[in-house]
C-alpha cells in the first residue's frame, strides 16, 4: 500500500533515527496504526486515559488529533460550502478557520461527571464509566500506564473489551497486566517512569503523523 512506504515507514524510520532504543517497537507501532486507521476509516474515534503526567499525555493526543498538527488540514470544498450556505457571513470565517480533525476525547477532564461518580459510586471506575457512555465498536481505548498495572485503566480496558472496542496500551517495559489484555501494547523500553514518559511522546508523536497523513495528505 501507498500509505505504507509514505507514512509508515517515513515516520518510523525518523522515529528510530532520533530514539534509536525504539527500535524494539517499531512494529508494536505499525500495529497499532493500523487499529486506530482502520477505526477511523470506519467512522470510530479514539478514547485515551492516564494518570499523572500519563493524563497530560492524553490530553497532548487529543490535540495533535483534533486539530491540524503539521499540515493546516484545510476542509473539503462540499463542506465548505454548507457552511456558507447555512450563514454567509459566519460560514466563510468557519470555512476558513475550521481544520479537519480526527475525534479523539480524553477521558481525565468532565469534572462534574467524574466527581459525581467518585462521590455517589467508585472512583477506580471513572474512566471505566465513560467507556460504558462513549464507547461503541469501531472504537480504540488507548490505556496509558508507565507499569502498566493501573487499576483505573484496567477497569476501563476491561469495558472496552466488553464492548468489542480495540485497546492499545502504552506501557514502560515490563510485561503487565495491560499489555496482557491489549491488541497491541507499545513497550518502550524503560522501567523508571520519568524515562518511560520521555519515550512516550515521540511514540504518540509518530502515531499522529502517520494517521494526519494518511487522513489529511497534501496534495
Amino acid at each position: 500500500m501507498e500509505i505504507l512506504e509514505t507514512g509508515l515507514h517515513r515516520y518510523i524510520d525518523l522515529l528510530v533515527l532520533r530514539y534509536p532504543q525504539l527500535i524494539t517497537t517499531k512494529d508494536c507501532i505499525v500495529e497499532a496504526y493500523r487499529i486506530l486507521e482502520e477505526s477511523y476509516t470506519n467512522g470510530g474515534k479514539l478514547l485515551v486515559a492516564g494518570n499523572g503526567g500519563s493524563a497530560a499525555d492524553a490530553e497532548h493526543i487529543v490535540g495533535e488529533l483534533m486539530k491540524g498538527f503539521v499540515n493546516p488540514r484545510k476542509l473539503e470544498a462540499d463542506y465548505s460550502e454548507a457552511l456558507i450556505a447555512v450563514n454567509k457571513e459566519l460560514g466563510r470565517v468557519l470555512s476558513e478557520k475550521l481544520q479537519g480533525a480526527l475525534p479523539a476525547i480524553a477521558l481525565d477532564g468532565h469534572l462534574a461527571l467524574t466527581t459525581a461518580y467518585m462521590n455517589d459510586c467508585e472512583p477506580l471506575l471513572c474512566f471505566a464509566q465513560q467507556i460504558n457512555g462513549f464507547g461503541k465498536e469501531n472504537d480504540v481505548f488507548l490505556g496509558i500506564s508507565t507499569s502498566g498495572n493501573s487499576k483505573n485503566i484496567l477497569y476501563a480496558a476491561t469495558v472496552a473489551k466488553a464492548k468489542r472496542m480495540k485497546v492499545i496500551g502504552l506501557t514502560g517495559g515490563k510485561d503487565s497486566k495491560l499489555s496482557a489484555m491489549s491488541d497491541v501494547c507499545i513497550q518502550v523500553p524503560e522501567v523508571e517512569t520519568y524515562k518511560i514518559q520521555e519515550l512516550h511522546l515521540p511514540v504518540y508523536h509518530c502515531l499522529c503523523l502517520m494517521l494526519e497523513d494518511r487522513f489529511f495528505r497534501k496534495g
